[in-house]
């Protein structure tokens, strides 16, 4: 019995962002998918450097002993690069993403998965979901305190703890080997999709929709009917017995590379022109600010006595921005022996300690692992309370 994969990989825009961050790769031996974060200026990039080091796993040949290792070392290599491009690039601080890929070898697929996209198997007839979310909501379920049904509609179910980012550390990587048959059929989905249609209604599109292309234009459809809030991507993938057919042909060896690692990565949404994209369009639709114009005007009469004043005031701002913009900075440290969230910078200037403590949690730094211990003594610096709460779960966690 030889095995292969009869794939196909679909990304969309959705209706509300202005670029796709989403990036995905299918081809015979390898289905993987990036989730980028970061903004505009970053996450398209990171999910691009992701799909870019696995894309060159396809062409190599794979035996069951090292195709893991492969497939952790192409991941380390993204993060590196990840790390590199941030670092080369300030403007790029906070880029990262989520990786889920499936790497073939013979009739065992080894697995890679970091963040919250995910990786789903239909066998038999029942639907099962592969991966486990890398996010702050995730963490609240596994810990018993909140539900499966409400963590689906949490305000923070996007709150990520553990991706491919610019942190040059060690990031754990959730690996494994897996036994497929034929008649197996994967689906790897980045959350604009598993986010808004339900896991029933993913099972029913994957058992009724046999063609992969087809099954992943129909659910890329469903987001889009949804509202697509998020960009879209997916990943078919059905392991089929290529002796078995009565041919003997094997599914197509092309592969294909969708989202922003692609080409077309500035094609507009395939739903721009429904009514459910119309009305996320509308629902985003800027007033415009009818003062424009007359405070403008305004400005140019008052210029030539209010412009020795401004001067001054310029002079005397600038320190008091310089202070301003410290105070909207947050941080995780230690105070008095406990991890600590403290907003400000962790600096003084002459008298003036620059931050102060908001929560001092209940874990103490004696407890934590070493590596953990040094970061929060050297201060893990975010970019709000939403992400130091999650590196608080994060360290809570063990992670």
């Amino acid at each position: 019995m030889y095995l292969g994969i009869h794939f196909a990989a679909r990304s969309d825009v959705g209706l509300v962002r202005a670029n796709n961050q989403d990036s995905a790769f299918a081809g015979p031996h390898l289905l993987a998918v990036a989730d980028g974060m970061g903004g505009a200026a970053g996450g398209d990039i990171a999910s691009s450097i992701a799909i870019a080091r696995l894309a060159a796993l396809e062409g190599e040949a794979h035996g069951p002993d090292d195709a893991l290792d492969e497939l952790k070392s192409a991941i380390s290599d993204a993060h590196a690069q990840i790390v590199e491009r941030a670092r080369n690039d300030p403007e790029l601080s906070g880029l990262g993403t989520t990786v889920t890929a499936l790497l073939r070898s013979g009739s065992t697929l080894s697995m890679a998965h970091i963040g919250d996209s995910r990786a789903y198997l239909l066998r038999d007839g029942e639907l099962d979901q592969i991966t486990t979310d890398h996010s702050f909501v995730q963490h609240l379920v596994d810990t018993g305190r909140l539900s499966v049904a409400d963590a689906e509609h949490h305000p923070k179910r996007s709150m990520l703890l553990r991706v491919l980012g610019d942190i040059d550390a060690d990031v754990p990587v959730d690996i494994s080997v897996r036994e497929t048959h034929p008649g197996d059929r994967w689906l790897l989905c980045s959350d604009g999709l598993s986010g808004v249609v339900s896991k029933d209604t993913l099972r029913a599109t994957l058992l009724e929709v046999e063609d992969p292309g087809d099954c992943a234009d129909a659910l890329v459809g469903l987001a889009l009917a949804a509202g697509a809030p998020d960009n879209v991507t997916c990943v078919i993938g059905d392991i089929v017995d290529i002796d078995a057919s009565p041919d003997g042909v094997g599914p197509a060896s092309s592969s294909q590379v969708v989202g922003s690692a692609a080409r077309d990565r500035r094609k507009p949404s395939a739903g721009g022109d429904s009514p459910a994209g119309k009305a996320a369009r509308l629902s985003v639709q800027e007033e415009p600010d009818d003062e424009d114009e007359p405070t403008r005007d305004r400005w140019q009469r008052m210029r030539p006595w209010i412009l020795p004043l401004v001067v001054l005031l310029i002079l005397l701002g600038a320190g008091w921005a310089g202070y301003w913009w410290s105070q909207q900075q947050y941080y995780v440290g230690e105070d008095a022996g406990f991890v600590s969230i403290f907003r400000g910078v962790p600096e003084s200037v002459g008298n003036l300690t620059l931050s102060h403590v908001v929560e001092q949690t209940a874990i103490t730094v004696d407890e934590l692992a070493p590596y953990q211990r040094e970061r929060v003594l050297d201060s893990i610096r975010v970019r709000g309370l939403d992400q130091a709460a999650g590196v608080v779960a994060s360290l809570e966690a063990g992670g």
